[in-house]
């Protein structure tokens, strides 16, 4: 996925989750946030951002704030993108390989899952979680509380019983983290629901990416590490 029209500045604050001021060229401007997860870690004052150029000009923020630098590591936080990635890479997924058919924002149960794909007579669902949290080089997810993110697990778990091949894809918006894990500690009935559906025969996935300045693209597969693993 790539990005036209994409320039830095400097994080000054994040009034809401939809907005933020940055500083472009010594000037105040508002941005567009590609992301309403908490991001406190990595938007901190003084951050060096990156920012694409909006094609909209009605619209009342010229800039999208689509990634952050965490001292030297470059990080996507642009939630559409990881959607954007899958779609783009999908054959390169083991068990992928052959789909002949691939359909985004599927209807199954009472969600809409991210992927759906077919390969003759097998049929694929595949949820996608953009990560942006980095601890230590284990990347985390979620960094809030996700009703909506538990919900799609568990019905990813039910579709195992409805014929379909299942997986979930954590795409690391980043390339550093070796480990991926469920993050616990800020939702641990998430956490523990990714468990039950990985038992019920749902494939669990995280993956790093290659991010630059005007790009990101699926990277190399890393350990996926429960707590009791």
């Amino acid at each position: 996925m790539r990005y036209e029209n994409v320039l830095t500045g400097t994080f000054i604050e994040r009034p809401n989750r939809f907005t933020a001021y940055v500083e472009i060229g010594g000037k105040r401007e508002k941005c567009h946030v590609k992301n309403t997860g908490r991001c406190r870690e990595i938007l901190v004052p003084g951050a060096e951002t990156i920012l694409a150029v909006s094609d909209n000009p009605e619209r009342s923020t010229k800039y999208d704030l689509i990634g952050v630098y965490k001292g030297n590591m470059l990080l996507n936080i642009d939630s559409q993108a990881p959607n954007a990635v899958m779609r783009e890479s999908i054959h390169s997924i083991p068990g992928f390989e052959d789909a002949d058919e691939v359909r985004p924002e599927y209807k199954y149960g009472n969600s809409r899952i991210d992927i759906f794909a077919k390969a003759g007579d097998r049929k694929m669902l595949m949820e996608v979680k953009g990560v942006t949290l980095d601890k230590d080089g284990v990347a985390l997810f979620p960094d809030a509380p996700t009703e909506r993110g538990l919900k799609h697990v568990k019905e990813l778990g039910s579709s195992v019983g409805d014929g379909y091949e299942a997986y979930i894809m954590f795409l690391i918006q980043m390339s550093g983290p070796k480990v991926f894990s469920p993050h616990y500690e800020m939702h641990e009935s998430f956490a523990e629901e990714v468990e039950r559906a990985q038992s019920l025969g749902v494939k669990v996935l995280a993956y790093d990416s290659l991010v630059t300045e005007d790009s990101i693209s699926l990277g190399n597969p890393i350990e996926v590490r429960f707590r009791n693993s």
